[in-house]
């Protein structure tokens, strides 16, 4: 045991349980401050976003109760992290400075030149806390990373995954703690308008909100029938923990080997809990790619799509992103994100068809417009989830898959329960009419108060003549 103390340095792992970092720490018996850096200097223009930024308030807020009922002390500073962690480090007089590990470019360059200038005076160590396999651990024979995600899940289900950490529950605090800031002053939560008010009434940040949604999503019918409801926006029935292992307020570890148990032991179906670990292991092969293919992050992984013809229509643009493209299901999806900082997996996916191939906007804009507006805007899962979309990333959707949003409405959200939630001005609409309102007849339309182009848009593309301009773009790439 060392007399001088330990530091932490938290990022996405926002926790105190199954965390490589702080149980290293509590482990070393030290006295220990944990240090969170809000770096928006280094991260440019991958800074986290508006709803992020939300987030990540109550999420420190939640933390800070958490810091003061299991001991230690929590520090918050903003700046350049490089300067910041070191200047914690020397006013600590530390003795260990240990984080978990990050993966996206920037990161892992400002983690290697730290790493490198702490060592001559600490102790220094980092660790796995965010993913289940390292994305150098699973490659192909030949030793190169995947890029078609089945083989690599094969692999996934033939390795151990470890036991989660024990729970820290008990630090010490400093005698002498350097200075800190005030999280109110970082001004992350909206204020004219606070546009995040939809957010407080779906989320709880923090680990302990993170765990309650866990354990009651585990007792319901969301995971028994996981498989067969997780396309289903109307029902409602996914475990929406994407934003807690976004922030690490859930150790993706504890997920896997929970629902594994859950599996063994019977409670759960094997085809609808394998379905969900498949997902936990998507968002491994997300990191995966982003660590061996940093360019994604600003161009697609196929080359020729650089010469594809996007167009550059802002008025199209600004229709998606307030929902009023004509289009019920597509309009559901983004008044949905708009209200809650989350939106349903398939239709993320609906509508990321309906931007790239329907209006032929370039799927970065639709990236970019999910980093600000997603609570769960992970930088590896959104980057690949809108190339797989968009037909140009790695183990893709070819591009000649259009979406239809009409059908796709029909068959996900078949009484129309999603849109008529979230596009109340069709509420009255007919079940047989509500996907598809420009083909009523004027009396149905009537008989809903809907009148198109007034109190609904009319649809701002015709999507048959649409798919087939994007498929002629497509061949002229191909």
């Amino acid at each position: 045991m060392s007399d001088k103390p330990s530091l932490v340095w938290l990022r996405e792992d926002l926790r105190f349980d199954d965390n490589p970092a702080l149980r290293a720490a509590a482990d070393r018996g030290a006295p220990t401050a944990l240090l969170y850096v809000l770096d928006d200097e280094t991260a440019g223009e991958w800074k986290l976003g508006g709803a992020q930024r939300w987030w990540l308030h109550r999420s420190l807020e939640a933390l800070q109760k958490d810091v003061e009922k299991f001991g230690g002390a929590l520090i918050l500073r903003r700046g350049d992290a490089e300067e910041q962690v070191a200047d914690v480090a020397e006013k600590l007089s530390a003795g260990a400075v240990y984080w978990n590990r990050r993966y996206m470019p920037w990161q892992v360059e400002q983690d290697k030149a730290i790493k490198e200038a702490l060592s001559e005076d600490y102790e220094v160590e980092s660790f796995n806390g965010r993913l289940l396999n390292e994305p150098w651990e699973i490659s192909t024979k030949s030793g190169d990373p995947y890029k078609v995600y089945t083989p690599y899940w094969k692999q996934v289900q033939q390795r151990d995954i470890r036991d989660p950490l024990p729970k820290v529950q008990k630090l010490d605090t400093p005698g002498s703690l350097p200075s800190s800031d005030d999280l109110e002053d970082w001004d992350l939560l909206p204020t004219e308008p606070n546009w995040a008010e939809g957010f407080e009434e779906v989320w709880t940040p923090g680990e302990r909100g993170a765990r309650k949604r866990w354990l009651d999503w585990l007792k319901s019918e969301g995971s028994e029938k996981y498989d067969e409801h997780r396309n289903r926006p109307d029902l409602d029935d996914t475990s929406k923990m994407a934003p807690h292992l976004h922030f690490g307020e859930a150790s993706p570890i504890t997920l896997y080997r929970e629902m594994q148990e859950k599996i063994e032991d019977g409670e759960i179906p094997e085809a609808h809990g394998q379905s969900y670990l498949s997902e936990l292991a998507w968002r491994d092969f997300s990191y995966s790619l982003l660590y061996h293919f940093p360019r994604m992050l600003d161009e697609p992984l196929m080359g020729k799509f650089k010469e594809f013809d996007w167009d550059k229509d802002d008025e199209a643009f600004e229709a998606w992103t307030k929902g009023r493209t004509g289009y019920p299901i597509v309009d559901a999806g983004m008044r949905q994100l708009w209200h809650e900082g989350h939106m349903h997996n398939r239709v993320r996916m609906i509508t990321g068809s309906f931007l790239v191939k329907d209006l032929l906007i370039d799927w970065e804009r639709g990236m970019k417009w999910f980093w600000d507006t997603l609570v769960c805007a992970d930088p590896a899962s959104n980057t690949a989830g809108w190339q797989w979309v968009a037909g140009c990333g790695a183990d893709a959707s070819p591009f000649f898959r259009v979406f239809n949003p009409v059908s796709q409405g029909e068959k996900f959200d078949p009484d129309g329960d999603y849109v008529r939630r979230w596009v109340p001005e069709l509420k009255d609409m007919p079940t047989k009419h509500i996907h598809a309102p420009w083909d009523a007849p004027k009396d149905v339309l009537k008989k809903a108060d809907v009148t198109l182009g007034e109190t609904y848009p009319k649809p701002i593309v015709d999507h048959s003549q649409r798919r087939k301009e994007a498929l002629e773009r497509y061949q002229a790439i191909k």
